[in-house]
């Protein structure tokens, strides 16, 4: 085989008048009679060759079907004007045969590979035969994208003094918030390791060895309930670094961020700004805000303090919130019937509301089926505090529990905008969320809304209430582009009697903390250094600038959404025999 070889995408005018070599899969062949033309597909893109009836080629030519493997060597010549495509890199030119070589033969594909001529293809069948959908250069593009991505940040957090270490894939199982995969040993009976959730003891213990700064592209596993846009297995960036705060974090990770997105012609809008977790959910209702539109909240408590109107009255009375969103412009778009029998009686229920009432702005004046029960001052008021203007709608949700009233009106402002096309999906828009709760009630029950190595805001040692412990917030972080949160992290305990007060905290008994985690608070008595670090989700990141809705479409061989590889049908059972040496018996 010639080992020069010159490939398909890098073919330019300058080539007018060489010979080069392509070594390729056919992509699609067009029989003109006379002419025979031939689109050669390789990693870099697609080139058209041509072979005439004089070629002593063209019998093999007319034999050619779409994902042959095959070798070609001729003269690259310029199109005529007619014949150019300029929908094609390699429009202007193609490549007349002189001589053919078929590495390969193809049997017909289960769906079209060529992007010319593609189609919609089942999730499943594309998975199942991976190594086919693989050839498509749309999904080649994201894997090289992918690839470069990470050597942007590699180079960047080089660049940064950060050491990239690798830490193990065969680990002790410790609780970090979802399930660990298991993996039996044979050579130590009846225990097990566990595949890392992430790298999170692992990373401390690099900062108490006095690495100072560290970074990895890190695989990760965690046996969640299946969800549309996880997968059992992923990647993420992660990091910590010793003697720093959140500025520290924010200050490396914005540049980063707004390179990557320039890059891939997404620029930031503005700059990423930083809100609390408190103002996030007063104004959106949401730890992730999608800041791409407005619709922010508008406590209407102040409004209807005196109303006299039951149901309000109330919802105050009983410590509840009223809190409403203006749509701007969008009255006319909005009948009383979708107001009314789409969004009050359908959307919001499903949502978990008992009610929205709604209002419409008509030549500056007020228009509901409620308005009757409001008092002219209030009408005023309330015109007034949500800004409203002639042809605009007010939304307003109100309940006895407020955290209700965040996460019913969170959810409506996210259907409306999409709903009525509110959302530039040219912006892009990121944010930190920070001074998360430490604690939260669930079940009746005290839990860690974060992982248990969290340093608290301020001194926990001397609470004991639940209500107290409620009021802690966290020296937690997370980013947030578009809606989406890209990645999270904290600044850490480095304080063995804290560390140990907080796994308390969490219901772990003194046993269990010396069995999970001795390791850990044995070292945390050694010089332990103030530390912090996050891990950026790269599968989701980088779906992000590649503008694909799912993880799968930048991830090699993936799962689908059941935590199975169509590809090679894991899981699987194992024989008999395996199961007796690791000795698992199985049940049923």
């Amino acid at each position: 085989m010639n080992q020069t070889r010159d490939l398909a995408g890098h073919l330019s005018s300058q080539h007018i008048g060489k010979t080069v070599t392509l070594n390729g899969w056919v992509d699609v062949v067009r029989d003109h009679g006379q002419l025979i033309f031939i689109h050669v597909r390789d990693h870099t893109g697609i080139v058209q060759v041509v072979v005439d009836q004089d070629n002593p080629n063209y019998a093999q030519s007319k034999q050619l079907r779409s994902e042959y493997v095959i070798g070609v060597t001729g003269p690259v010549v310029a199109r005529e004007s007619a014949a150019k495509n300029l929908d094609m890199v390699t429009g202007s030119i193609e490549v007349q045969v002189a001589t053919l070589i078929v590495f390969n033969e193809s049997k017909t594909p289960p769906f079209v590979i060529s992007e010319k001529e593609s189609q919609p293809v089942d999730e499943d069948i594309r998975l199942q035969h991976r190594y086919l959908d693989l050839r498509r250069p749309a999904m080649q593009d994201r894997l090289i994208q992918r690839h470069r991505i990470i050597k942007v940040v590699r180079d960047y957090f080089d660049q940064h003094d950060f050491i990239e270490v690798e830490t193990p894939l065969l680990t002790r199982s410790t609780p970090e918030g979802a399930r660990d995969y298991l993996v039996p040993s044979r050579v130590h009976s009846n225990s097990f390791y566990a595949l890392p959730q992430s790298p999170q003891l692992f990373k401390q213990l690099l900062m108490m060895s006095g690495m100072g700064r560290y970074m990895q592209i890190a695989r990760c596993f965690r046996d969640e309930d299946l969800r549309p846009n996880r997968q059992p297995e992923f990647t993420q960036l992660d990091f910590e670094a010793s003697f720093i705060d959140e500025s520290f974090i924010m200050n490396l990770i914005n540049p980063l961020m707004q390179d990557l997105f320039k890059a891939s012609n997404l620029p930031f809008t503005e700059p990423i700004r930083t809100l609390t977790y408190a103002d996030a959910m007063a104004q959106y209702g949401s730890d992730k805000p999608d800041l791409r539109f407005g619709l922010e909240f508008v406590d209407l408590n102040p409004v209807f303090a005196q109303t006299q109107y039951k149901i309000f009255r109330s919802i105050l009375d009983n410590g509840g919130c009223i809190k409403g969103i203006r749509l701007p412009k969008q009255s006319s778009k909005l009948s009383k019937s979708r107001l009314q029998d789409h969004y009050a009686k359908t959307v919001v229920p499903k949502l978990g509301g008992k009610g929205m009432t709604w209002l419409r702005v008509t030549e500056n004046k007020l228009e509901s089926s409620v308005l009757q029960f409001f008092s002219a001052a209030e009408q005023t008021d309330l015109q007034t505090a949500m800004g409203a203007k002639s042809d605009d709608v007010i939304m307003i949700i109100a309940d006895t529990d407020p955290q209700a009233v965040h996460a019913i009106l969170g959810n409506l402002r996210l259907q409306v905008a999409r709903d009525l096309d509110l959302i530039n999906t040219d912006q892009v828009i990121g944010c930190w969320i920070t001074e998360f709760p430490l604690f939260e009630s669930r079940n009746g029950q005290l839990n860690l809304l974060h992982h248990p190595f969290t340093q608290p805001t301020s001194d926990i040692t001397q609470l004991t209430t639940e209500s107290e412990y409620l009021g802690i917030t966290a020296r937690a972080y997370d980013l947030v582009i578009n809606g989406e949160e890209i990645g999270g992290g904290s600044i850490r305990i480095h304080d063995a009697a804290l560390q140990r007060k907080v796994f308390d905290i969490a219901g772990l008994s003194d046993a269990e903390i010396q069995e999970k985690f001795g390791f850990f608070i044995q070292a945390l008595h050694y010089g332990t250094p103030p530390h912090g670090g996050m891990a950026i989700g790269l599968d989701r990141l980088v779906a992000m600038l590649c503008q694909t809705d799912s993880i799968r479409d930048v991830i090699a061989f993936p799962k689908n959404r059941m935590a199975v590889c169509p590809l090679t049908k894991a899981p699987a059972s194992v024989h008999m025999d395996q199961l007796n040496e690791l000795n698992i018996q199985l049940r049923g």
